[in-house]
């Protein structure tokens, strides 16, 4: 009887454990996890994760506490924090400069750094983001009257939660580099975490072999074109995101330029890698919401990057190459058309993912999936003959603009 009773104790004890560690631990269905972390981040209750802000360090919080269940180490210079206070910008060529004490005026953003250390001579950094607009700060596309918080789902609740599920998977493998998994601050008000990380970091730049960054990946399309920015900044880069690749329709970018985190680390000669699944008409308003993504090609997209990481685990260390830049020199152009490309888009002419209210293009009488192929003399093959017509007419000009409305070309008036 008395053996008896230690037994059923036993059971007792090992039943009360195991409902112990269930209920401490963390979601195992990564799809399920996917969803939660991108509900958490993306929630009202958050207020849109504006930098400086209570709901930026709620988003940080959790983050990082994300970071210690899963059992990264802290690589912060505050346990998994790297705070940076920085003065903002006057105009938007203007300087930013940080500052070690904080003033009336000055901004204090955060970033959120985990670490897994495998005794490597190398760092790979895997980013994301994680600000966003808050109540609609400048760069905030909604012209509603009635103010509302931008939630940034996509932008970049996304990247967060695909970056969250790539740590679970490299915990025990690939172990011929270390991995350092940043969560970056500012990037909304110029990519001023990942700028003040490389100039700041808590390992040496000389030890990073690459840098992987995840920004706006949750608007997967049904044609499943995933867009992958600064492929020439290695040789063996080409090669291995072909051959890890087989589920999506690629978009490649040569250029280690663009706007968002990888470039402050291409800028340090580092090579880089940056995903995106392309603009959508709900960019930088309040309809970035959690209940419009594609969770499963989310999943889909972390496994692939998980691939090329492993693709790339015997290749020792990078070499960096420089790339031309893609992008245009300057955003200072002469007049604005109110239109979101689709930057996906591999034809000829531009194609519009959306049109912005009380905009010439609107106005014009363009439309969302039209493909802008003319304005005026300037024939409009793609994102830099568009540009050139930014800078070629002026405010108040008139002008027509033709454009391919499925398979009828029309034209319409024009005015700046």
């Amino acid at each position: 009887m008395k053996k008896t009773s230690i037994f059923i104790l036993f059971i007792v004890l090992a039943a009360c454990k195991t409902a112990k560690n269930t209920n401490h631990s963390t979601v195992t269905n990564p799809l399920t996890q996917i969803k939660k972390d991108v509900s958490f981040l993306a929630d009202d209750k958050l207020e849109g994760r504006a930098t400086g802000t209570d709901g930026e360090k709620k988003a940080a919080n959790y983050i990082a506490k994300r970071f210690k269940e899963i059992g990264l180490l802290p690589k912060g210079t505050k346990g998994y924090f790297q705070d940076f206070t920085f003065t903002p910008k006057a105009h938007p060529h203007a300087k930013v400069v940080y500052t070690d004490t904080k003033t009336d005026k000055s901004i204090t953003g955060r970033n959120v750094l985990g670490f897994i250390d495998n005794n490597a001579k190398k760092t790979i950094v895997i980013g994301a983001h994680y600000d966003h607009l808050g109540w609609g700060i400048e760069g905030s596309l909604y012209k509603g009257k009635e103010k509302m918080v931008h939630n940034g789902a996509d932008d970049n609740a996304s990247g967060v939660a695909v970056l969250l599920q790539i740590v679970k998977m490299l915990q025990h493998t690939n172990s011929n580099n270390n991995y350092l998994f940043m969560c970056f601050s500012g990037e909304e008000m110029g990519l001023l975490g990942s700028n003040y990380f490389v100039k700041n970091a808590t390992i040496s730049t000389k030890n990073i072999n690459y840098m992987i960054n995840m920004d706006m990946v949750g608007r997967l399309k049904k044609d499943s074109t995933l867009a992958i920015y600064g492929v020439g900044t290695n040789p063996d880069f080409k090669q291995i995101i072909e051959a890890s690749n087989h589920n999506f329709h690629l978009v490649e970018k040569l250029s280690g330029v663009g706007p968002s985190d990888h470039t402050s680390f291409y800028l340090s000669d580092i090579p880089v890698l940056h995903f995106f699944t392309g603009q959508h008409e709900d960019y930088h308003k309040p309809s970035d919401d959690a209940n419009k993504l594609n969770y499963s090609g989310m999943l889909t997209i972390t496994r692939y990057i998980y691939d090329i990481i492993t693709n790339l685990n015997d290749n020792g260390v990078l070499a960096f190459t420089k790339t031309k830049n893609e992008t245009s020199k300057g955003r200072n152009f002469k007049v604005t058309l109110g239109i979101v490309p689709d930057y996906l888009f591999e034809g000829k002419g531009m194609r519009i993912d959306g049109v912005s209210e009380g905009k010439p293009a609107q106005k014009a009488g363009i439309k969302k999936d039209d493909i802008i192929i003319q304005i005026g003399d300037i024939k409009v093959a793609g994102m830099r003959d568009y540009m050139k017509v930014l800078n070629a007419f002026n405010k108040g000009d008139k002008t027509t603009v033709i454009v391919k409305r499925k398979d009828k070309k029309v034209t319409m008036n024009l005015q700046f």
